[in-house]
């Protein structure tokens, strides 16, 4: 679309303030943003996919144990997608995360398909949560010694954590702070006592067997573990709620990519150092890998009471992360809503907790759907491709936002990536990398995504939002027809200082519009000389082309 002039300008908006009126109050610090973090990942990461990689490390027949090299690799693609994050989040610190940065840099028919994408990523996340605590209630059904519906006893506990959500993050912070820490602990001294008291067969984890058939065989388990990493950037979605946010957002998410790496391959490593991989397969299912490999675990090296309380953390840790999971996925329909791309009544926030209690409802009335519906391993590999995708965006925004900066000056990040462009770079052919090798359960699943957002933007979002002028137009603008680009940054810094809509500047919107385009006079007393001098018809009022002429004359003397 070409903008020639002021008329080209109508109706149109050019994204120049980045205003994030936030309605959620701020109640999150450093050490709950990395508890939340935590909780978001260390479930099914840690209780369920272990075993569920070896079967795939190994081709899907002969379980193998190097699958903490999976993890490891999966984390460093995973860190320059949270370098980025942690740099768009402190220009851009609001609740939605990831669709408010798509949005605010592709527009609003991008940030509709995001949005919904990243919706349904922490929603499948959150489910893939508690359909793995279904693998370990089994122990509890022998405690107490009753048969227990277990689709029942998961739907149940998802009515729970929706009605905690509702009730505000600081009883979230106060259910999820002493299960994360507990189960950690416990996880840890189970390692340290396998190493001093089981024979470990190194063989199992560093032989040449150990990481499968082929170097593609350890780049698709990475892929379908990356999953476990989805929660270090979920912080970001709820930025509007986190204290200080230009210091707690990236510090919190590089924190917690860091500690959970680190847990994630130690856990990993010692678990088929301890254990022979077969152990971990499903005895009466050939083929199958077991969804309960810590009880198997704990049980091995430590009895049978050991293996209990490992499965009672199991199903605490889970359900801590989907108490997470919902908060995040939560924020995305509460955040489009706020944008008019869906509809306002998921917008609402509750008079007394502070929480968008329409959008909690909605996601756990989806989840509830997911868990009754889907298998354990296809929700692992949707909610996969859709990190994947959204996290190959998330750097290209970085990317994209860098190079149009100067046209859209509202992008002031209060911490950059370092060694930019090479972390964005890095991320975004990583991420292709990964979601070729997911084959095509990553790419069904991007797909449905696309098209489910643009069936929403076509019937709902493109009626109730207004043009704008995105970073993205500007940025390919820049390479084609940088004039345009020139053309565009003045007008809209006209239009931005005309508060009145007339179509005349006074001697004060006149400076702010000269101030956002970088020229403003050094000594205040020129202030009315470079009004004057723009007013070249004397009315005490400069219009657009009294501006254009002044902007024009200001570059040529510089």
């Amino acid at each position: 679309m070409k903008v020639k002039g002021p008329d080209d300008l109508a109706g149109i908006v050019l994204k120049s303030d980045g205003e994030m009126d936030d309605a959620l109050e701020r109640k999150l610090g450093l050490g709950a943003v990395v508890i939340i973090s935590l909780s978001a990942m260390l479930g099914s990461g840690l209780f369920v996919l272990p075993a569920l990689a070896m079967l795939e490390m190994g081709g899907g027949t002969n379980p193998v144990g190097g699958v903490w090299l999976a993890y490891l690799l999966a984390a460093i693609i995973v860190l320059p997608a949270a370098v980025s994050k942690s740099e768009l989040a402190t220009a851009m610190p609001t609740s939605g995360g990831s669709y408010v940065y798509v949005q605010k840099t592709f527009g609003p028919m991008f940030g509709t398909i995001s949005g919904l994408g990243l919706w349904a990523n922490f929603m499948l996340k959150s489910a893939f949560a508690l359909i793995g605590f279904k693998a370990y209630l089994w122990v509890i059904e022998e405690i107490i010694g009753i048969k227990i519906n277990i689709e029942i006893a998961a739907l149940v506990l998802l009515a729970l954590i929706v009605g905690i959500n509702i009730l505000g993050v600081k009883r979230i912070k106060k259910v999820q702070t002493p299960i994360v820490l507990i189960s950690v602990s416990y996880l840890l001294a189970l390692c340290v006592y396998a190493l001093v008291t089981v024979d470990m067969n190194w063989d199992n984890v560093f032989s040449r067997d150990s990481f499968g058939a082929d170097w593609e065989a350890v780049a698709r388990t990475s892929a379908f573990v990356f999953v476990s990493y989805a929660g270090v950037t979920k912080i970001a979605a709820v930025g509007g709620e986190i204290k200080d946010p230009s210091k707690n957002i990236p510090n919190g998410i590089l924190l917690s990519l860091l500690v959970s790496t680190l847990l994630y391959v130690i856990v990993a490593l010692v678990m088929a150092a301890s254990l022979d991989p077969t152990l971990f397969m499903d005895p009466d299912n050939a083929g199958y890998a077991r969804e309960d490999p810590v009880y198997v675990f704990a049980e091995d090296i430590g009895g049978k009471e050991i293996g209990i309380i490992a499965a009672l953390l199991s199903v605490l840790t889970m359900t801590s992360m989907s108490l997470a999971g919902i908060m995040a996925s939560s924020r995305f329909p509460y955040a489009m809503a706020t944008d008019n791309l869906l509809p306002s009544f998921l917008g609402k926030i509750h008079k007394e907790y502070q929480t968008p209690y329409w959008a909690i409802i909605v996601t756990g009335l989806s989840m509830a759907a997911v868990i009754t519906f889907l298998p354990v391993k296809d929700v692992a590999k949707l909610a996969s491709g859709f990190k994947i995708m959204i996290f190959i965006v998330i750097n290209a925004c970085v990317i994209v936002l860098r190079t149009a900066s100067r046209s859209h000056t509202w992008y002031t990040p209060e911490w950059k990536s370092p060694m930019y462009p090479f972390f964005q770079m890095l991320g975004i052919i990583g991420g292709f990398v990964l979601l070729f090798l997911m084959g095509e359960k990553a790419l069904i699943g991007g797909g449905a995504a696309i098209v489910l957002g643009l069936i929403i933007w076509k019937g709902y979002g493109e009626k109730h939002v207004d043009r704008e002028i995105t970073p993205w137009q500007t940025f390919g603008l820049q390479y084609t027809d940088p004039e345009e680009v020139e053309t565009r940054r003045r007008l809209t810094a006209f239009y931005a200082a005309d508060i009145d809509g007339n179509g005349e500047l006074n001697v004060e919107q006149y400076l702010s519009a000269m101030d956002a385009l970088g020229y403003t006079p050094d000594v205040e007393r020129e202030l009315r000389t470079v009004f004057d001098e723009a007013d070249t018809d004397g009315n005490g009022i400069i219009d657009i082309n009294e501006f254009l002429v002044s902007v024009a004359k200001h570059e040529s003397n510089d």
